[in-house]
């Protein structure tokens, strides 16, 4: 049996940033992936972690862990496919690395991604979005969150752009603006909102000192996680469906919010180029999904088009006799034309044989 921890730990330390020279989001999104994988072998498995073989991770363990990341996690097709990336790119690193696993190592390669619905983007409404970051309180923590919800709201960042901001990506003078580091290592520059810099002021003013220098800190004082942002999203969102209970139809994940802040834009400025650099997409079709969901956009093309005009009538029932020669007078014309070609060619005929 062969350990596959060493393989991870190589592919995650060296593969990666050194070879590959990829983004610490890259890094922590297969970090994430593998770190589910190993936990649902485990269970399964009924041993640690650690201790999980090579050969234990074939082709049905994997496709059993993408079934339970749908049907118990309630992850999303998008999802579960780049969790199936992550862990494809891991074997093919290991293909080269153990040469008796091929056939495992293909098959797991052979699984296919799944294909889904492109479906509209969900987004909150202004006062639901006003709600949820209304919903904390006035203790060091509610000032943490309340910040940290008025700048997701605000500026649409991915989760793990909210998550690792550093407090030197922060200039609250004289301009607030916030650097993000953001996928694919493409940097913006976003200004900030004036509520939105008074609410990230009243959290530094309280937030604890400490080695890390991240801005957000969870109560350990590192920092704050994308499970640990999701459950305070979902904390909060229950506390704001008291007051408008619309949020209660609505699944609202940390990508909603940045949906949220896309849509706002949109309806705003009318333009979706000014939208893709606001969130920092790298091509242009990444960001048309808005304008599919914004109905202001159909509204707009509908007034510019003139109507057809129809005229308004009344039902009459239908003659059998005058549908009957209604069928015929167009059936009659085609036996007309026919029979005009055979006389018109018979003579022809005719003279033909005369002269012979």
């Amino acid at each position: 049996m062969t350990a596959i921890a060493p393989h991870v730990s190589d592919f995650l330390r060296v593969r990666l940033p050194v070879e590959r020279n990829a983004s610490a989001h890259t890094r922590a999104t297969y970090s994430h992936a593998f770190m589910l994988l190993f936990e649902f072998a485990a269970r399964r498995l009924r041993c640690s972690p650690s201790s999980v073989e090579l050969e234990q991770v074939d082709a049905k363990l994997v496709m059993a862990f993408l079934d339970y990341l749908e049907r118990d996690r309630g992850n999303g097709i998008a999802s579960r496919n780049a969790r199936l990336a992550a862990i494809k790119s891991l074997f093919r690193y290991i293909e080269h690395r153990v040469p008796s696993a091929i056939d495992q190592v293909r098959r797991i390669l052979a699984i296919p991604t799944k294909r889904s619905t492109s479906r509209l983007v969900g987004y909150l409404s202004r006062e639901e979005a006003q709600a949820i970051i209304n919903a904390p309180d006035s203790t060091v923590t509610g000032l943490r969150d309340r910040a940290m919800l008025h700048l997701a709201i605000a500026t649409g960042l991915r989760v793990s752009e909210l998550v690792g901001l550093d407090l030197d990506d922060l200039v609250l003078q004289p301009q607030p603006t916030l650097t993000v580091h953001g996928k694919g290592r493409r940097e913006r520059r976003l200004p900030l909102w004036r509520e939105t810099a008074t609410a990230l002021k009243r959290w530094l003013r309280v937030r604890p000192d400490g080695s890390s220098r991240h801005l957000f800190l969870n109560d350990r004082g590192d920092a704050l996680t994308r499970s640990g942002f999701a459950y305070l999203l979902a904390k909060y969102v229950e506390v704001a469906a008291a007051g408008v209970p619309s949020l209660r139809t609505k699944r609202v994940s940390p990508h909603i919010l940045r949906h949220t802040c896309a849509m706002i834009t949109l309806q705003a400025t009318r333009d979706v180029r000014k939208v893709a650099l606001w969130l920092g997409h790298a091509h242009l079709a990444t960001t048309e999904i808005y304008l599919r969901a914004d109905p202001t956009e159909q509204l707009d093309a509908l007034a510019k088009v003139a109507p057809f005009g129809l005229r308004p009538g009344r039902f009459k029932g239908a003659d059998r006799l005058m549908s009957m020669l209604a069928e015929s007078s167009t059936i009659a014309p085609q036996h007309e034309s026919r029979l005009c070609t055979a006389e018109h060619n018979a003579p022809r005929r005719r003279s033909r044989s005369n002269s012979a």
